[in-house]
């Protein structure tokens, strides 16, 4: 039998309703069973709650909800290498592809081997303090990863902020912004999207390098080896804020900088197989045909 981590949408009910059917068919079934601490206790299961950082590897995890719960599963999970299957009860589920009246009916077919899985690129960051005359000062010792991307972004509305950007220890350029994007392939329809960047296959090997609202003419995203080393420093004197995967990480100051590289282990996201990449944007985007 197989043990699997349910993570769910703790304020919606149809996520919750859901997770609660599948918790008692995998129960029925002989699974073991764990979920979050706020689902668990939403459905009225306290007793499944795993502790995070969850330390008993599961063979499956099932994330019902939107992108954001899916996020927070790969967080959760991808270091160990669980695949992830995303139900789908938000609102554009990219990176969910199934819904919820089959739940039981792919959760049983990925548990016996016959969905495929994606693996996905995801990126790491972590932050060098400049010295400020402390003889205790070291770098931060914090590290983040994400499957979307790692965002530095000013802090005070209404200001832009000086970013200095390296890439594999040569300084590139100097961004007056909101911020800078690093995304990946699959973060590359998220925020990046958003500020401009360019759509790349998920599956595809890069990071992306994409500007928010800058002051300067140069504009453009850059598509950049999977194993190029971004560096971003801040030399205004505002601070700007690191984000990552949409979770507040560490704010930086002046001299601080933010390095940003590819994981050291790829997502694993259970898929439906069939659809090319190009359907499924073509589906989620609702791009039609003239």
């Amino acid at each position: 039998m197989s043990e699997v981590l349910v993570i769910a949408h703790a304020e919606r009910e149809e996520a919750l309703a859901a997770s609660k059917g599948l918790v008692d068919w995998l129960e029925n079934e002989g699974h073991g069973v764990a979920m979050g601490s706020s689902e668990a206790a939403a459905i009225g299961r306290s007793d499944l709650a795993a502790a995070e950082p969850i330390s008993a590897v599961p063979d499956l995890a099932v994330s019902v909800g939107g992108d954001g719960t899916m996020l927070r599963s790969f967080d959760l999970v991808a270091a160990a290498g669980v695949p992830v299957l995303g139900v789908n009860v938000g609102h554009l589920g990219y990176l969910t592809p199934f819904e919820p009246a089959e739940l039981v009916e792919v959760v049983e077919a990925a548990l016996e081997g016959s969905l495929a899985t994606s693996e996905r690129m995801m990126v790491r960051a972590s932050v060098r303090r400049a010295p400020r005359g402390d003889p205790d000062d070291i770098d931060d010792p914090t590290v983040w990863t994400g499957l979307n991307e790692v965002v530095l972004e000013k802090r005070d509305p209404g200001h832009t902020v000086r970013l200095e950007v390296w890439l594999d220890g040569d300084m590139f350029a100097i961004y007056a912004a909101d911020g800078i994007i690093v995304s990946t392939p699959t973060g590359s329809t998220a925020y990046s999207l958003s500020a401009g960047g360019a759509v790349v296959a998920p599956t595809h090997s890069s990071l992306q390098v994409t500007p928010v609202a800058p002051h300067m003419l140069f504009d453009r995203s850059l598509l950049l080896p999977p194993d190029t080393e971004i560096g971003i420093r801040v030399i205004s004197e505002r601070p700007a804020l690191a984000a990552v995967d949409g979770r507040s990480a560490t704010m930086l100051q002046t001299g601080d900088k933010l390095v940003v590289t590819r994981a050291p282990y790829m997502a694993r996201l259970v898929t439906a197989g069939g659809d090319s990449f190009h359907h499924v944007l073509k589906h989620k985007f609702g791009l039609k045909d003239r």
